[in-house]
């Protein structure tokens, strides 16, 4: 059985890891649930392999031994925009973070918070959803506040709009910036987990966002929700 996206075709990932171990573990993981996995464990590898195709889905470590992930983040978000990036990193300072997001990662997790099924990570990551760690939205959250905070005479922008989101989803924006999985959220609110994502997506529209990340920010700037 192959994983296949939208259109029909096979999933394919580009998995940018200079463990061994580590890439073994995650390739073997991913091949057995039906994804076309390419492996690199350099900086150059990985550009030698984009040389041959857009992946689906990169999935990529910061710290290479011959760069620094962060540009072969902007590499592929510039030449594959449809491409998703999601960084698995052992990096969780804010400088890394803040950067990998703001270069073209859509997702972000920490090893030392792994999933276990990295094959559904994968999966919600190609179906729109922004896998991220509790503690990179946390990040996120205090970087926004701070910027806030240290505006004395905001820039003037378009008047807010907060009628744009029903009550329910404001709830679920609350979650989103909590760091709470679909199906935490779905048990606080009482929902079905096959609920939440709809939602998300109506708030990603309404935002005109594409990931969590986004949709937080664009949130606490509109003053939507506050954290």
């Amino acid at each position: 059985m192959t994983e296949q996206g939208e259109t029909g075709e096979i999933i394919t990932i580009l998995l940018v890891e200079d463990d061994a171990p580590t890439c073994w573990r995650l390739q073997d993981a991913l091949v057995k649930a039906g994804y076309e996995v390419r492996s690199a464990g350099t900086l150059g590898e990985a550009r030698s392999a984009l040389a041959a195709g857009a992946p689906r889905v990169l999935l990529t470590d910061l710290r290479l031994p011959d760069g620094h992930g962060i540009e072969l983040i902007r590499e592929t978000r510039q030449r594959f925009p449809d491409t998703e990036i999601m960084v698995i990193s052992a990096l969780g300072d804010e400088e890394s973070v803040i950067s990998a997001i703001t270069v073209g990662a859509t997702g972000y997790l920490l090893k030392d918070a792994f999933p276990t099924d990295i094959a559904t990570t994968v999966r919600d990551l190609v179906a729109g959803h922004s896998p991220i760690s509790a503690s990179i939205a946390r990040f996120i959250v205090r970087r926004t506040q701070g910027a806030a905070q240290s505006s004395a005479e905001p820039p003037p922008g378009p008047a807010l709009n907060t009628a744009r989101l029903t009550p329910r989803e404001i709830d679920i924006l609350w979650g989103i910036a909590k760091g709470f999985s679909y199906a935490e959220i779905a048990s606080h609110l009482g929902l079905s987990k096959q609920t939440v994502p709809g939602h998300i997506k109506n708030i990603y529209r309404k935002l005109e966002v594409h990931t969590r990340s986004e949709a937080v920010f664009e949130a606490v700037q509109q003053g939507l929700i506050k954290l």
